[in-house]
């Protein structure tokens, strides 16, 4: 950091939060990290004690603590269990930047959350070029979740198994979409997400089938950047700040009563942190980025307290299915009861409930790239909770996690399909 007065600042307003930790150790219990490897530093608690010392373990060996804050999924298990209250996300998000400003980023990590996310028409044109290109690379795992693996990329990716990337993404499909409300009725911007656009692009299609059979009106733009969750966990405020204009262009004086996203990161993304970083823009754009947090929702909720989805009985055969609860949608969002809601709302499926539902799946977003080994041994305990709860399908309301839940079923050879909610209750709509 080349503002040492700066980086002086921050330090004591991150000390202001440290002194509610009472350092009970109470986060061990529910830490995903400590329950995969029983070390201190992993644990709330450890990394308290390093951000304690941040200003002179920075200066003494800055990489270090990067590794070491690089260590945590940020589930907010840690936080939603604390009896001091401890903001830990907020605290851990601000020592990673911290770090990352005074050490700077890699040209690699710029690129992506400077150029490729916060760039829609190169991400697109990446996409475009890269999807088809991707099958000389990857070759099908042949398991039942139709993931792919490439022995040629396992230096870079891993022994990941992931689902192959469509040619075609949302934006390519449905292109630019302002509807009119209906009969004055409800309308959304819906926010696909980037793994939603180009990823889980049926899932995305499901939602837009959801929306056209109850009437709901569409906003959604090809041009939107990501909700930035990437580059602000990775230590990237300014690339976040970059995201959130692109994204302000396209929002300002458009009317929508809510924006629906389903992708709980990015629902927990723009509620509360997209009017936090718009502070860093102007207090314009932090007054018009506050209200709209309170218009954000998660589809599943959307479509069960909005649109007046309910759970109907399932039918005799009906498809077991158990459903994951994604950390940012239970813990930071407190929603849990909707999609299972919205499972249930299709009488050919029948809700079976697995142990430690709520138990992080250890994808932790760009976590799972740093430290993939670490992230499909806490994704094999999701696993055997699957397994064991004797269902055919698995769901969960974020893409990521369907990555994850998909990646560790295949490694294991299971027969398990891994669905979004809104792809199980779309297919009860003719």
């Amino acid at each position: 950091m080349k503002d040492l007065k700066q980086l002086a600042t921050r330090l004591m307003e991150l000390d202001d939060r440290l002194a509610a930790c009472m350092k009970c150790g109470n986060c061990q219990a529910v830490c995903p990290m400590f329950g995969a490897t029983h070390m201190e530093g992993d644990v709330a608690r450890g990394k308290i004690v390093l951000i304690e010392n941040l200003a002179h373990e920075v200066l003494r060996d800055p990489k270090a603590v990067a590794e070491k804050l690089s260590r945590c999924l940020l589930c907010g298990s840690c936080q939603a269990g604390c009896p001091s209250g401890v903001k830990n996300m907020e605290i851990f998000m601000e020592a990673r930047e911290i770090v990352y400003t005074y050490l700077g980023l890699s040209v690699v990590k710029k690129m992506i959350f400077r150029i490729l996310l916060a760039k829609p028409k190169f991400f697109n044109f990446s996409m475009r070029v890269g999807a088809p290109a991707s099958r000389m690379f990857f070759w099908s795992s042949k398991d039942e979740q139709k993931t792919t693996h490439s022995p040629l990329l396992k230096g870079i990716i891993g022994d990941r198994h992931i689902r192959r990337v469509p040619v075609k993404p949302l934006h390519a499909t449905v292109g630019d979409l302002d509807e009119p409300r209906i009969g004055g009725g409800v309308k959304v911007c819906f926010f696909p997400g980037c793994m939603g656009d180009k990823f889980y692009v049926d899932m995305a299609k499901a939602c837009l089938k959801v929306f056209k059979h109850h009437n709901v009106a569409v906003y959604l733009s090809s041009k939107f950047a990501c909700c930035g969750i990437p580059a602000v966990s990775s230590g990237d405020g300014d690339g976040m700040v970059m995201e959130l204009k692109k994204n302000l262009d396209l929002l300002k004086g458009k009317d929508f009563d809510y924006i629906v996203t389903p992708c709980g990161s990015c629902t927990d993304t723009i509620r509360d942190w997209w009017p936090k970083y718009a502070e860093r823009i102007d207090a314009s754009a932090a007054d018009f980025f506050k209200k709209l947090s309170a218009k954000a929702m998660d589809i599943n909720a959307f479509l069960v307290n909005v649109v007046g989805v309910e759970p109907a009985e399932p039918r005799a055969g009906a498809t077991t299915v158990t459903y994951h609860d994604s950390c940012h949608l239970k813990k930071g969002l407190g929603i849990s009861k909707e999609p299972r809601a919205l499972i249930q709302a299709n009488p050919d499926y029948k809700l079976v409930e697995m142990k430690e539902a709520d138990r992080c799946c250890g994808c932790g977003g760009s976590f799972t790239l740093y430290h993939y080994d670490l992230s499909r041994q806490i994704g094999q305990r999701k696993r055997n909770n699957i397994v064991a709860s004797g269902a055919k399908v698995a769901s969960a309301g974020c893409p990521a996690c369907m990555m994850q839940m998909e990646d560790v079923l295949s490694h294991n050879g299971d027969s398990v399909l891994v669905k979004h909610p809104v792809e199980i209750y779309a297919e009860s709509l003719k």
